[in-house]
């Protein structure tokens, strides 16, 4: 349950916040908040950043995917322990350091990992349900 705390900000500091949730639409609580969570991770995993996308702001490796698809992709490799991240960083072309990175952000947040990969499995459901559909009425 959120609790109320007060901090004492630059004005200038205030202006930008201000101007920036207005740009966003989000209140100024909002985005402090977000501001706060995701700049603590990032701080504590460096190489992460948060990227803003059609489904919102995601974890991601420096210059490349998201920490998601990554764990999801690490989910499917065949094989074993340090043999899958080696095979991983080759397919994605990324470092085993990169893929570690999100493995450790994997295992301190979880649950926003899972859910962005839970969104994507159900958008891709709905999708072939849209095909299946347009297919089946296409060919009666």
């Amino acid at each position: 349950m959120p609790r109320p705390t007060s901090f004492r900000l630059p004005e200038e500091l205030l202006e930008r916040l201000n101007d920036e949730a207005t740009s966003t639409g989000a209140s100024a609580t909002t985005l402090v908040a977000t501001i706060l969570d995701e700049g603590l991770k990032t701080r504590r995993f460096p190489g992460i950043v948060y990227r803003d996308g059609p489904t919102g702001r995601r974890a991601a490796i420096v210059g490349g995917p998201d920490v998601w698809e990554i764990i999801r992709a690490l989910k499917q490799m065949p094989g074993k322990d340090e043999r899958r991240v080696r095979a991983l960083a080759d397919e994605l072309a990324l470092s085993t350091a990169q893929i570690r990175l999100a493995i450790d952000f994997y295992g301190v947040n979880p649950t926003e990992v899972e859910d962005r990969i839970a969104a994507d499995d159900l958008a891709a459901e709905e999708l072939r349900e849209r095909i299946d559909r347009r297919e089946h009425l296409l060919s009666s």
